[in-house]
C-alpha cells in the first residue's frame, strides 16, 4: 500500500500499519517513492507506441533499444558485477527514475523522434493522444 505522509489521515494509517507489522515481527521493505509521475508514465507509453508503430518494432524493442540505449544511455545503461560473467551491461528500469530524470529522457526522445521525422504530440494534446491510444489498441497484437 502507498501512503502520502503529508496527508494527516495517511500518516496515521501508516503508523497503525507499522505497529501491526511490528507486533507480528513481519519482514518488511520500506522505500520512498520518488519515481516518475503517473502522467509521465502514460505519456511515455503513448510516445513509445507512436515510434513502435512508425518503425514496425515492438514496444519492448522501442523502449530498450531506441529510448534507453540509443537516446538515453547515460541515464539507463549501467555496468553490474556478476560472479560468473564479471562486469556486464544492464539496463536501468524506468520505474527507478526520478520525475526530473524521466522528463529529461522524454524530452531527448521527442527531439530524436523529430530528427527521424516522427511526430510526437505534446502531453496537452489530449485528442491526438487518445487517437494514438486507440490505434495502439488496434495494433496490440503487433506491439
Amino acid at each position: 500500500m502507498t501512503y502520502n505522509l503529508s496527508n494527516g489521515l495517511h500518516y496515521h494509517q501508516f503508523l497503525e500499519r507499522v505497529d501491526k507489522l511490528c507486533e507480528r515481527g513481519a519482514v518488511v521493505e520500506l522505500r520512498e517513492l520518488t519515481g516518475r509521475s503517473k502522467a509521465q508514465n502514460s505519456y511515455l507509453h503513448l510516445v513509445l507506441g507512436v515510434v513502435a508503430m512508425e518503425t514496425g518494432n515492438t514496444l519492448a524493442f522501442t523502449k530498450d533499444v531506441y529510448f534507453k540505449k540509443l537516446v538515453n544511455p547515460d541515464i539507463f545503461c549501467l555496468m553490474k558485477d556478476d560472479k560468473i560473467m564479471g562486469r556486464v551491461p544492464v539496463l536501468r528500469s524506468s520505474r527507478d527514475l526520478t520525475i526530473e530524470e524521466m522528463s529529461v529522457a522524454i524530452d531527448r526522445f521527442k527531439k530524436w523522434c523529430a530528427e527521424q521525422g516522427i511526430y510526437i504530440p505534446e502531453p496537452e494534446d489530449a485528442e491526438r493522444l487518445k487517437d494514438i491510444e486507440l490505434e495502439m489498441g488496434r495494433m496490440k497484437s503487433y506491439l
